[in-house]
């Protein structure tokens, strides 16, 4: 006697119950994952808000401004697909910051604060 046991945690559905055809599950929409960048009515720059699978970069801001600006808190939304996106490999952060230590110039040791100033 073979039985399969499968543990379930909150929010899964299990397979017989979560309609749909097993053919749409096989294939699957593997959408692109999106960056979303969201402006808010105080701020000057977009920061980053979160992420979001979507089939398109229109359908990626309409997702993006029902889940992340709910509020009413963004004025403007940017979306980019995250294959775009270039980042730097944190093991290598000294070789790419060693050439700015030479520059002694652009560390404020050549000023004098006056004494109004506290906490600079």
């Amino acid at each position: 006697m073979n039985i399969a046991i499968r543990k379930f945690y909150y929010g899964d559905i299990p397979e017989e119950k979560g309609g749909g055809s097993s053919e749409a599950k096989k294939s699957g929409h593997d959408w692109p994952l999106w960056e979303v960048f969201i402006r808010s009515k105080q701020g000057l720059d977009h920061k980053h808000a979160g992420s979001l699978h979507a089939a398109d970069a229109q359908m990626a801001i309409e997702n993006a401004r029902d889940v992340y600006t709910r509020r009413m808190e963004g004025v403007s939304i940017w979306v980019v697909e995250s294959k775009y996106i270039t980042a730097s490999n944190p093991e290598e952060a000294g070789e790419l910051y060693e050439p700015a230590i030479d520059k002694i110039y652009r560390h404020p040791t050549f000023y004098q604060l006056p004494d109004e100033v506290n906490h600079m």
